[in-house]
């Protein structure tokens, strides 16, 4: 069974994609990755045939248009009767939709987050492009999903929908090699150098953590504000930019830090209500975390005990639950953390997209 999975990005870093994609593979579909060539086109080696179509605009706007056109071309090339089609996020909804009308075959939708309610769009005339869409082709999709409790209950509310599956954007296991305490404590951010992330606050931060080190391991539009905040303030010695690290290179970084940091702002639903990965990338790694006070991150430190949750994003609030990890240790919350990592890995993920796609696949046999 033939599934074309298409996505507006680049397909290194997106983790989700791929960890769908394998599932898929490992279980007897033929997953076809289509992406594009935005931010560039770095060396990728999957198992499965994938593919990037070439943008020539410079404008996100405009790139978004482009991709429209030529997603629609790709999937009308490349789909048939016997195919199944997965659209991830608001930017390939609208040709995928198209095609499966046309062609009379299944389509399941990827809602990663809340598109319209992303801080970059919030205030800007194309988020009324965009919940246009939304509203128009969210309630005609047969099989949706999403990555968080909170965002399936967002889209039943919005749209009085179907409740959407709900699959956790969670890591693989990893093999457990031991902790090390570092004498020059680290905490890390890992991930999208955007707006809205904190990451600014916790820059500041770092002038009331003493034997301590900030680890930025990303790259995006925010990265030279991050460094400015940086340079102005006088930490350089306390700030370290490791850039963008491929996956590989970040699963060897992670486990080296002795807390992970997700501390996003709450300035649209789609972080408020959001799961990030490298909140479990950073259990996974056996890190005790510090989190924003959102729904779904603050269920995982209550449930499990493997972190704190900061109230606000005063600096020197941010380094007082910071401290409050790093003086208690790695050790003293590793029961706790294999516990969470148990529970928060994609193979207790997996079953659910097997099902969904189990059930698509009977509609065209």
């Amino acid at each position: 069974m033939k599934v074309i999975v298409s996505v507006f990005n680049n397909l290194q870093t997106d983790q989700r994609v791929e960890k769908v994609c394998k599932t898929l593979y490992d279980n007897g579909y033929q997953p076809l990755l289509i992406g594009n060539n935005w931010l560039g086109t770095p060396g990728l080696e999957r198992p499965y045939p994938f593919y990037r179509i070439e943008l020539s605009s410079k404008k996100a706007r405009f790139a978004y248009i482009e991709f429209q056109t030529k997603l629609y071309r790709e999937l009308k090339k490349n789909a048939d009767n016997k195919t199944i089609l997965l659209a991830n996020d608001l930017e390939t909804i609208v040709p995928n939709y198209l095609i499966s009308k046309k062609l009379g075959i299944p389509l399941v939708f990827d809602s990663h987050e809340i598109f319209t309610e992303m801080p970059a769009i919030q205030g800007r005339w194309v988020k009324k492009i965009w919940k246009s869409i939304e509203k128009k082709f969210v309630p005609k999709v047969k099989r949706m999903i999403t990555a968080s409790d909170s965002y399936a209950d967002w889209f039943v509310k919005e749209y009085d929908i179907k409740r959407p599956a709900v699959v956790r954007n969670l890591p693989r296991k990893s093999f457990f090699n031991g902790i090390t305490e570092n004498n020059t404590k680290i905490i890390l951010y890992q991930g999208w150098l955007n707006y809205s992330r904190g990451l600014d606050k916790a820059i500041l931060a770092m002038r009331w953590i003493d034997n301590a080190e900030l680890w930025i391991a990303g790259c995006g539009p925010a990265e030279d504000f991050y460094r400015a905040v940086t340079l102005e303030n006088q930490l350089e010695d306390k700030v370290r930019f490791l850039g963008k690290l491929s996956p590989d290179d970040l699963r060897t970084v992670t486990p080296k830090a002795d807390v992970g940091i997700s501390i996003e702002e709450n300035n649209g639903l789609s972080y408020y209500y959001s799961l990030p990965n490298k909140v479990s990338d950073y259990i996974q790694s056996r890190v005790p975390i510090v989190v924003s006070d959102f729904p779904e991150m603050r269920h995982i430190v209550k449930t499990f005990q493997v972190g704190e949750v900061i109230e606000n994003h005063l600096p020197e609030h941010i380094a007082e639950k910071m401290e409050s990890v790093l003086k208690k240790g790695k050790a003293s919350y590793l029961h706790n953390l294999n516990q969470a990592a148990d529970d928060l890995c994609w193979e207790n993920e997996e079953e659910k997209i097997l099902k969904i796609f189990s059930e698509a696949a009977k509609e065209i046999l």
